[in-house]
């Protein structure tokens, strides 16, 4: 469709022109029965019992010999299509393309296909792409930051899904520690004024992050202005929009030492709104982000932020996926999943000034 985004994907085949193999080939070729090149080969759960050396050999020799699975005969045989769907709102430096990283390296090692999809938090299309994926016949589903609705009769994981919904395994991040490991350390620091970036209405984890800041500020005892709550508007991952909502409370001119963002994107916009005016970060205000993005420990000040391990919530997401496929039917499965932060500290917080 015109309107969506879809990105296809397997293992790389390397040098096409090369001639073909067969699995008796490279069996012989190893010395090694077929039966056992084909464990390796087809991700079956029994070559667990096959020697790690054994299946870097068979693995190995495949590439070289530029050995290619009949993936038709292999969905044939056992009735499958090894294909996932994985819906995101886009695909952009930040949150969603750590995630799918991990989810695509996992599902890559285990011979999966993926197909992509992004929404654009369009609710049309995020009621619109499970339906389209399963006439695709993927065998399961992983939403990232997008709500899932009932009625979906294959599996689901939906990493920062904050909603109970049956057939959903929700993959979660412990957003009340989140928010006491970045004011513990800014408190820590001196600085009891300090200015909060809200993420968008849409974000799946916005209000409950917030809830989780409310109650640390709290047990603090640091008074949230509410004057200096500001919140990202717009569709868009550029660092614009923290940069607006920053000189927004910049025009307060109500006084703050640090400021916490929703995202890393949105601190890197803060830096610059709050650097445009005359303030220095750290010297004049502290800055915490969230995620931890590749780019952060490059910014200038390199960026002190809440690490989320979004890579690993994408393989934790994957793995717990393929699992329930693979589990007998009805078989129990785990509800939620929740992942632990990590504070980084680096160079945008600073002692307070007094």
């Amino acid at each position: 469709m015109a309107r969506s985004k879809t990105v296809a994907s397997s293992r790389p085949r390397g040098n096409d022109a090369a001639p073909s193999v067969s699995q008796k080939f490279l069996a012989d070729h190893l010395g090694l029965s077929p039966a056992t090149v084909s464990l390796v080969i087809n991700r079956s759960p029994a070559a667990k019992s096959i020697p790690h050396r054994t299946q870097e050999r068979i693995r190995k020799a495949a590439r070289e010999l530029n050995y290619r699975p009949n993936f038709m005969a292999r969905s044939l045989r056992a009735q499958r299509s090894f294909t996932i769907g994985v819906v995101v709102p886009e695909i952009s430096e930040g949150y969603a393309a750590l995630v799918l990283s991990g989810i695509e390296d996992h599902l890559l090692d285990e011979g999966y296909f993926y197909f992509v999809v992004s929404h654009r938090h369009r609710s049309d299309l995020i009621a619109e792409y499970p339906h389209l994926l399963q006439q695709r016949a993927v065998e399961g589903l992983i939403a990232v930051d997008t709500a899932c609705r009932k009625g979906v009769p294959i599996p689901v994981v939906a990493v920062s899904g904050h909603r109970e919904v049956e057939g959903v395994t929700n993959i979660v991040l412990d957003h009340l520690f989140a928010s006491r490991l970045a004011l513990e350390h800014l408190v820590g620091l001196g600085h009891r004024k300090i200015a909060f970036i809200k993420g968008q209405q849409f974000s799946s984890d916005t209000e409950v992050r917030w809830e989780g800041v409310r109650g640390v500020a709290k047990d603090l005892e640091v008074k949230i202005n509410e004057r200096l709550v500001g919140q990202l508007e717009g569709e868009s991952s550029s660092p614009e929009l923290g940069y607006q909502v920053t000189r927004k409370l910049i025009a307060t001119n109500e006084d703050f030492t640090a400021l916490f963002a929703f995202n890393d994107v949105s601190a890197i916009g803060a830096i610059r709104a709050l650097r445009e005016t005359g303030r220095r970060v750290p010297e004049d205000i502290s800055v915490v982000g969230f995620d931890d993005i590749q780019s952060a420990a490059f910014q200038n000040p390199s960026l002190t932020t809440v690490r989320q391990p979004l890579r690993q919530m994408g393989v934790i997401a994957a793995e717990t996926l393929l699992r329930r496929i693979n589990a007998p039917a009805r078989a129990p499965y785990p509800k939620t999943i929740t992942v632990a932060p990590e504070l980084i500290v680096r160079e945008s917080t600073a002692q307070a000034k007094h």
